[in-house]
């Protein structure tokens, strides 16, 4: 990887989990999933993650892995003419070990820095073919870790595959998406106990965002920070996330946290709910994300490639009450939107 990629990596950033910009025909809409992207560089965030959870696994079934991630990277290099600056490009990459390693190739080929390596169709498989499988994928492209909540199709992993994985020497960063206290300290302690200070930690906990990314996590007389987020809850109001996370930087230097960032933590995981439907097992975390985009123009529709994966019942009014009291990027939008999805 690119020192300067490394660099912003280490140093922590705000990678949104695009999500799949689909007509109310179930149409791919080109022009609205490059402006989504031209809206999460314009909003300065410091990268983007394409072909994940968010975007929907099922684009490989619909045979759009391929148009999605080149959209989004013709789009990238375009904005990079006229205003150049570091931005990672995460290819988000899945299956058994031929079909991750064909997407690994071919991602790598048109630009993308990293794969975010999920593993949940291999899921059923022993934690040492598991890690197998991630030594290949790493001889290809370097490795962004996932731990994957296992209600949207991860597994449990013991903290001794952590271990294991923080030795094969390609990895640079994990993303932890537990959802779960215990289950994200094994992977920071894994890290730690690794001495690999060249593994960057990401919160993909998006229940807990603000204290994952404030908590001086210290065990054996080291210290690590969760540095930034990779998140599908900063697929919306992505210009408040980048401004938020350059306050907690500020923060971590304090020696005191003050407590308002308890109470912000507690408001945007009361959002997060809402936008991911935790009240219904998370069947409408995607058409959530989507239906936040559509309210500001960004998505033509909140409709999934799945014609079952929708709103759940009562999930649109908890939007209503959440967005009220978040702080949106509704002007920044508005400002620009037209310009985005002119191609500008």
């Amino acid at each position: 990887m690119d020192p300067s990629l490394q660099a912003q990596l280490q140093d922590g950033t705000v990678i949104p989990a695009s999500p799949l910009a689909l007509t109310k025909d179930r149409e791919w809409s080109f022009t609205h999933q490059s402006a989504l992207t031209r809206y999460y560089y314009d909003a300065c965030a410091g990268g983007i993650a394409v072909g994940v959870h968010t975007t929907q696994f099922a684009i490989r079934d619909h045979k759009l892995y391929e148009p999605v991630l080149s959209c989004v990277a013709e789009t990238i290099a375009q904005r990079q003419k006229t205003n150049p600056r570091t931005f990672l490009q995460i290819a988000g990459i899945c299956g058994d070990t031929p079909q991750a390693s064909e997407e690994a190739h071919f991602a790598k080929s048109i630009g993308y820095h990293a794969g975010l390596l999920t593993t949940n169709m291999i899921r059923d498989k022993s934690e040492s073919e598991i890690l197998e499988h991630c030594r290949v994928i790493a001889d290809i492209i370097p490795v962004f870790g996932f731990y994957l909540h296992p209600a949207v199709g991860g597994r449990l992993y013991s903290h001794q595959f952590w271990l294991d994985f923080c030795e094969i020497q390609n990895v640079v960063a994990i993303k932890i998406a537990a959802f779960n206290r215990y289950q994200t300290l094994d992977v920071v302690r894994a890290v730690i106990a690794s001495g690999r200070d060249d593994i960057a930690l990401y919160t993909g906990n998006d229940d807990n965002i603000i204290n994952d990314l404030l908590t001086p996590f210290r065990f054996e007389g080291k210290q690590r920070w969760i540095v930034g987020g990779l998140l599908g809850q900063w697929a919306v109001w992505t210009q408040q996330a980048t401004h938020m996370l350059q306050q907690i930087k500020r923060v971590r230097q304090q020696d005191a946290i003050p407590t308002h960032w308890l109470s912000a933590n507690a408001s945007l995981t009361d959002a997060n709910a809402a936008i991911f439907d935790a009240a219904h097992g998370f069947s409408g975390c995607i058409p959530g994300v989507n239906e936040i985009l559509r309210r500001e123009g960004l998505l033509p529709s909140n409709l999934c490639l799945d014609p079952a994966e929708i709103l759940s019942p009562g999930q649109s009014s908890e939007l209503d009450r959440v967005t009220a009291d978040q702080k949106t990027d509704d002007q920044f939008i508005s400002q620009n939107l037209a310009g985005w999805l002119a191609g500008n």
